[in-house]
């Protein structure tokens, strides 16, 4: 009896301890295989009658390092929250029934992507197609009978010439490839294009034989249902010439019954993301007086269903509008955009006027803090988008119109997990470049346990684009770097995006330029509060930040050692090479390099690669075909005949996203790390 009574003491006093203990440990910094812990949110579909919301829940698989996508449900309450899928097949781009009733979406569970159906009442999913090309695109019509997508065709091969078959039996070699196109090469992938064009099909959404809408040899992009469900308004370039433009779409109404198509828009393009009114008389849509520049902002501007009496919305934003949605009496839009590196969401009156509705949205770029977000509006007035912040990967939030700049988020997949972690704090900052006092905006990631009276080395990490913009939100790649002990900064220097179009414009034909002093002055800004070890200074950054870190070790030796991802060092064989050329060539420059090679080599990292010293590092995806490895190969061989030290890493598998697989990721920042570690004081 007395060993049983002193059993129970002691297990009762285990029971009180063990809890204490555990709140007690000290929280773990985020380290690398975290990542495949990690899950976050995208494409949040609300359903018209606002009351259920679906979205992708995005996970990662350790074992085939992969990122896998499945489609959950939820109540706009907050119950009854389930998944549609599972696996890992990956289900994408949910898309409600005008009734609530029904959820299509797309999914690789059968091998090739299909068109998938749900049906809530009673659970069950139908596969509607049987299709040997991946769709995308997939809109209900508003009277709920059919389901538009979008699908690329292949065109026969080109042929030349009456080449005899080889004899039975004989070991020819296999045939050439044929290129008569444009196009013909795509990042990440090795082989080159088969000629293809996308092209609009229905088919009834109880299933059954599709039918192609759009014909001939032309692109057809995004489009949108007419409110009768007889036509579909889209925007497609169909007078492309010798040269292909993509930026010369227009809008054009294709009606179902027999596919007559007519043309809306006159003069030049583009015309992007048209938008019919409820009651089908008015057309909103983006468009860009193309003047042949890198950057150009889109404007918004309504006409009316023929394409007549086109009026501009003065909104006086200064910021370009992603996505568009008209609200339930045609007297204004629901829009999105970015602005200082956040996602808003807002109504736009006609008029110009404008209610912000909320201002966190982002999120669901993985691996670097980029902007970005996805929302949906039901005909209630209620709105889901995807929450950001800087310590948390996308959450799923629910809004309404009544009750602007308030939320409830819904779906947390990571806070259970990220308790146990202790993250670099991030703090804003802003400051006034050395060249012009140019207000530029940053954020500075802190080491874990951070203490102020110590020293710490610094990174100075680049965004690509470079029209594109970092901001407040969560990123395993910088949170990895800063738990190493390095305190990190990111920041939008001008050409970025969200600050208007005089700060994203200033380097078109001028890039790099003065973006390398805002850079320099935000690291000089970090430095005067005192705790930084200025003989431990590194930088780094990838695509466009790629470039700006070349072009910087060229003007400066104050960074230890550098590490230079997927760059552009040679702007003329990149500009032909490269698998968007015909746009850099008549987009970032004002003559093709045969014309006037100095303005191409001017602005190379290349021409200045005789001032380098600083220890350098690079790494490419080796099917990137954006920024070819070619590029590097050029900046390795030109250190190694100067003597500066250098290393080049090649990613196999892999394209300009080198961070897509996760195991890369993880790679990516070690590479980095490791680098700044050997070089861990400045000589």
């Amino acid at each position: 009896m007395k060993n049983h009574i002193q059993f129970l003491f002691l297990s009762l006093f285990l029971s009180l301890f063990i809890p204490f203990t555990t709140l007690c440990q000290e929280k773990s910094k985020f380290d690398y295989l975290d990542i495949f812990e990690m899950q976050y949110i995208s494409s949040t579909e609300i359903s018209a009658d606002g009351s259920k919301i679906a979205y992708l829940r995005n996970q990662f698989d350790i074992m085939t390092d992969r990122k896998f996508s499945n489609i959950w449900t939820i109540n706009a309450d907050g119950s009854s929250h389930y998944p549609i899928t599972t696996g890992k097949n990956n289900s994408f781009s949910p898309s409600w029934s005008p009734d609530s009733k029904k959820l299509a979406y797309l999914s690789g569970d059968e091998g090739a992507v299909q068109i998938f159906v749900y049906f809530l009442e009673t659970g069950k999913i139908a596969s509607l197609t049987n299709l040997n090309k991946a769709p995308s695109q997939i809109s209900w019509s508003p009277d709920g009978k059919w389901i538009a997508f979008s699908m690329s065709m292949i065109a026969p091969p080109p042929s030349l010439g009456k080449i005899p078959s080889p004899p039975k039996g004989a070991q020819w070699v296999k045939s050439p490839i044929i290129v008569k196109d444009f196009a013909y090469k795509s990042d990440g992938n090795p082989n080159i294009l088969e000629t293809s064009y996308r092209h609009i099909f229905v088919i009834s959404s109880d299933g059954g034989t599709i039918r192609q809408v759009t014909t001939d040899d032309f692109n057809h992009n995004s489009y949108t249902w007419s409110p009768d469900s007889k036509s579909l308004i889209l925007t497609a370039d169909r007078e492309t010439g010798v040269m292909p433009s993509p930026t010369n779409n227009h809008i054009y109404e294709v009606t179902l019954a027999d596919n007559k198509i007519t043309k809306l828009t006159k003069g030049a393009g583009p015309y992007t993301k048209p938008v019919i009114s409820n009651d089908g008389k008015m057309i909103a849509f983006g468009f860009t007086e193309d003047k042949k520049l890198g950057y150009q902002q889109e404007e918004l501007y309504v006409m009316d269903r023929a394409g007549n009496n086109r009026k501009k919305v003065n909104h006086n934003l200064d910021r370009d509008i992603a996505s568009i949605k008209w609200d339930n009496v045609d007297k204004g839009l629901y829009i999105s955009y970015d602005s200082e590196g956040l996602g808003k969401i807002a109504h736009l009156n006609l008029d110009g006027k404008v209610i912000i509705l909320a201002e966190d949205m982002g999120g669901t770029s993985w691996g670097r803090p980029y902007s970005g977000g996805d929302f949906s509006i039901s005909t209630t007035g209620k709105f889901a988008y995807t929450k950001t912040s800087v310590s948390q990967p996308a959450t799923l939030a629910i809004s309404s119109i009544l009750s602007p700049k308030t939320s409830k988020e819904l779906v947390n997949l990571n806070n259970n997990f990220l308790t146990s972690k202790n993250l670099g704090k991030v703090e804003e900052v802003w400051w006034e470049s050395s060249f012009d006092k140019q207000k530029v905006q940053g954020w500075i990631v802190y080491p874990p346990d951070f203490t102020p009276t110590k020293k710490y080395p610094i990174i100075l990490e680049i965004h690509g684009g470079p029209h594109t913009a970092y901001g407040p939100h969560f990123s395993p790649e910088i949170q990895l770097m800063a738990s190493q002990g390095y305190v990190v900064l990111y920041t939008n220097p001008r050409g970025s995006t969200s600050y208007g179009s005089k700060f994203a414009s200033y380097i078109n034909h001028n890039y790099p330029s003065q973006d390398y002093d805002d850079l320099i002055s935000g690291v000089d800004e970090v430095i005067k509060k005192g705790f930084i070890d200025t003989k431990r200074q590194y930088v780094t950054g990838g695509s466009g930040g790629g470039v700006l870190t070349a072009w910087i070790v060229s003007k400066t030796d104050r960074f230890a050692a550098a590490v230079v991802s997927k760059p552009v060092i040679n702007w003329a064989s990149f500009a032909l090479y490269a698998d968007g050329y015909p746009y850099y060539t008549n987009y970032w420059f004002t003559k093709y390099p045969w014309e006037d090679p100095k303005q191409y080599f001017d602005r190379s990292p290349i021409s200045r690669v005789g001032y380098v010293n600083t220890p350098t590092m690079l790494v490419t995806g080796e099917n990137d075909y954006r920024t070819p490895m070619g590029e590097t190969e050029q900046y390795y061989s030109a250190l190694k005949l100067r003597g500066v030290e250098t290393m080049m890493i090649r990613i196999a598998d892999a394209g300009h996203s080198i961070t897509a697989r996760p195991s890369n990721m993880i790679r990516h920042v070690g590479y980095i790390t490791g680098w700044f570690e050997k070089h861990n004081q400045r000589k």
